[in-house]
């Protein structure tokens, strides 16, 4: 028994590992799907926005657009309209989902099903229900004409900046809901249960211990949030609102309605370098801020490990 157990143990044969040239092909297709999809299109509106006639090529297109009044006033309620609906969205996305995973009420399960429905649902579902809640024939206006007697209508904001914004807020709060309420779920109750039975409060527990676990989740949506709302479409075309001319209402005016493909693409263009811009702004914000988390938990595993030496 003693020569059996000296025997080595026999080792499975290794698989060679797959060619390398091999290998590289499985990122083709991927890769062609990708470059036809979404580069060239954007090759393409590019060097439309470069054209000058029927053959030639110019920035001349790229001047006359730059140097409107109408492009600027776009470009700044675009940006205006997209960042006050991001802030909105953070607000009252935080609130609802602090509600929703830390104070328990009885269809709490329902309404979080129901946050999950209006994120399938299109953006101009939500501009249609506010036309038949808010609108100047709407119920609402309609049940204050009831009781008041007025004859105008009293809620006149639908077709203002501020309706456009009221409808963003409430189609995009979903996408930080969801996020805050996944990062929420991962965060240990004994945590939390430590910091009350050391005697904080509530309001400090959440701002303590609870927020900064979320703060990836909250950048993560509000960043979705911002670049969404700047590149919608729906919302501000169905609410009808004469006044709010946005970049992407811009575009569609230029190249469908009045037929200038050029200077729809320059705008086009524009808003591409835009959303990229932001995008890249929020990497880097993100990256900061968890490099910064990171340098923090190590300050405090050290301390953890050289007070008990001391």
């Amino acid at each position: 028994m003693t020569a059996l157990l000296d025997q080595p143990a026999f080792e499975a044969p290794e698989r060679p590992a797959p060619p390398r040239s091999f290998a590289a092909w499985w990122a083709a297709p991927p890769l062609v799907i990708v470059l036809l999809a979404a580069v060239y299109p954007l090759i393409r509106v590019c060097l439309e926005s470069t054209k000058v006639g029927d053959t030639g090529r110019g920035w001349s297109t790229w001047v006359g657009v730059l140097s409107s009044e109408v492009f600027r006033d776009a470009l700044w309620r675009t940006v205006a309209i997209a960042a006050t609906s991001t802030v909105g969205c953070l607000l009252l996305g935080t609130f609802l989902a602090i509600v929703l995973a830390f104070v328990p009420f009885p269809g709490s399960h329902l309404v979080g099903r129901l946050i999950d429905t209006v994120l399938a649902l299109p953006s101009f579902l939500i501009t249609l229900a506010f036309t038949f809640l808010y609108g100047t024939a709407g119920a609402a206006n309609a049940a204050i004409a009831g009781l008041t007697g007025a004859d105008s209508p009293v809620l006149n904001f639908l077709y203002t900046p501020a309706g456009v914004i009221a409808a963003e807020v409430t189609f995009f709060t979903p996408f930080v809901i969801r996020p805050l309420l996944a990062s929420f779920s991962m965060l240990p109750r004994a945590q939390l249960d430590v910091a009350a039975s050391l005697g904080a409060s509530p309001l400090r527990v959440l701002r303590s211990v609870v927020m900064p676990e979320a703060w990836p989740a909250l950048m993560a949506g509000g960043s979705l949030v911002l670049l969404l709302s700047l590149n919608e479409f729906g919302i501000v075309l169905f609410t009808g609102a004469k006044g709010v001319i946005t970049l992407p209402v811009l575009i569609y005016t230029r190249g469908i309605v009045t037929f200038d493909l050029p200077g729809a693409a320059v705008i086009a263009t524009v808003q591409i370098a835009l959303s990229l811009a932001l995008y890249t702004l929020y990497r880097v914000i993100f990256a900061r801020v968890m490099q910064g988390r990171g340098n923090h938990e190590k300050e405090v595993a050290t301390d953890v490990v050289v007070d008990p030496a001391k």
